[in-house]
């Protein structure tokens, strides 16, 4: 896709906070971040307006507690129409990264993960939407 550029006029606050934005997430450029800004507005738009979005919900938990897999499994099966895959990944401490790749509408998606995330024993969940 070609580039087109344009100027923009910013206060000073407005450009640190810019520039920060840019330096605290390791954008080489300015432009890298107001891209990443503007996508960002548009994947959060989509998801108002429930349109389809793909993304990832990212599950932390304790792999020795068998029941919690069980549970998930479960709840992954009913859903399978919104799963695209699943994968685990063991950390040390007993620690199990459950990274799930879905695609749906955003208020489906929003549903699944909330239903995912609220089990007893997650640790910590994510969900990351993107437009698709």
């Amino acid at each position: 896709m070609a580039v087109i550029r344009f100027g923009v006029s910013l206060e000073q606050d407005l450009l640190e906070a810019l520039d920060a934005f840019a330096q605290n997430n390791s954008y080489a450029n300015r432009s890298q971040a107001v891209r990443a800004l503007i996508e960002k507005n548009i994947v959060e738009r989509k998801w108002q307006c429930n349109q389809r979005v793909a993304g990832a919900i990212v599950l932390v938990y304790d792999s020795k507690k068998y029941e919690i897999a069980n549970h998930l499994l479960h709840i992954q099966q009913e859903n399978a129409g919104l799963i695209l895959s699943t994968q685990r990944f063991f950390e040390k401490n007993n620690l199990c990264i459950e990274i799930v790749a879905v695609d749906g509408t955003a208020q489906k998606l929003t549903k699944l993960s909330d239903e995912l995330i609220s089990l007893k024993g997650i640790v910590h969940g994510k969900l990351i939407m993107s437009r698709v």
